[in-house]
């Protein structure tokens, strides 16, 4: 499983920056996780044409709207997104939560515009990637076409798990679900492979889980009382993942 208007932010590109672009990806330190591993020299130096620029998204900005025209992908370099649509209501439902090392904007390829809206939950900066620079290099590199179809294998699994997760889980399988998968995804990056500090607000969790903001804060005081995690504001501190990862596999057994 894998979670307002503004105008973008572009940053002009002068001459000691297209040099900086050229070595974007060989020497992110986020490059295993968004791009295509063991490539030769040629095919790196191919891989690296693909930054057209990078934009930085300020707390609250969206990187695109839902409706508007597909033309990148993005790969967050750093930050915090969540990605939501607008219900019949006029009520905004968190469909996911992307962070550093992640691949953002694929819903716009099936139709050629988006179908939700990216904001940033924090300051973060993304690499532009034009799709059809994408298509285009995907036939000379075997590897980046694998690597695509992979990414995008990997969000139909996870829309496939939110499925799962909202229509068979209790309160709390589904936030000791999400809590797992969330730090789990965090560690990867280098990060604790117990804490965390949530960039998005409970409100948010709780439209991503299909909870409300009472169940979710009700859940978690239940799993402080448990001795499973420790929270203080938006910090959390999983004292007992075995105990989280039981509660999640019970309702896998059911």
């Amino acid at each position: 499983m894998t979670l307002q208007e503004s105008h973008h932010i572009d940053i002009p590109i002068r001459a000691i920056d297209a040099r900086a672009m050229k070595v974007a990806c060989s020497n992110c330190n986020l490059r295993e996780l968004c791009m295509p591993v063991s490539l030769n020299p040629h095919e790196i130096e191919r891989i690296d044409t693909l930054v057209a620029s990078r934009r930085k998204v300020a707390r609250g900005d969206t990187l695109f709207h839902n409706g508007e025209k597909f033309t990148n992908l993005y790969a967050i370099r750093s930050g915090f997104f969540k990605t939501s649509v607008a219900t019949e209501d006029g009520r905004g439902q968190v469909t996911g939560f992307q962070m550093a090392g992640e691949i953002i904007g694929l819903d716009g390829i099936v139709s050629d515009h988006h179908t939700c809206d990216a904001v940033a939950l924090e300051d973060a900066e993304v690499c532009l990637m034009p799709f059809e620079r994408i298509e285009e290099l995907s036939r000379e590199v075997v590897a980046l076409q694998s690597h695509v179809h992979k990414i995008m294998s990997r969000e139909i699994v996870r829309e496939n798990s939110v499925m799962l997760l909202l229509g068979s889980m209790r309160a709390e399988e589904r936030l000791a679900a999400f809590l797992l998968n969330l730090v789990q995804r965090l560690h990867a990056r280098g990060f604790s492979s117990s804490e965390l500090v949530l960039r998005m607000t409970r409100e948010e969790i709780g439209s991503y889980l299909g909870l409300k903001l009472e169940t979710v804060s009700r859940t978690f005081s239940h799993f402080v009382e448990q001795g499973l995690v420790e929270v203080k504001q938006r910090y959390v501190r999983i004292i007992d993942t075995d105990a989280l990862k039981l509660i999640v596999n019970q309702s896998s057994c059911q």
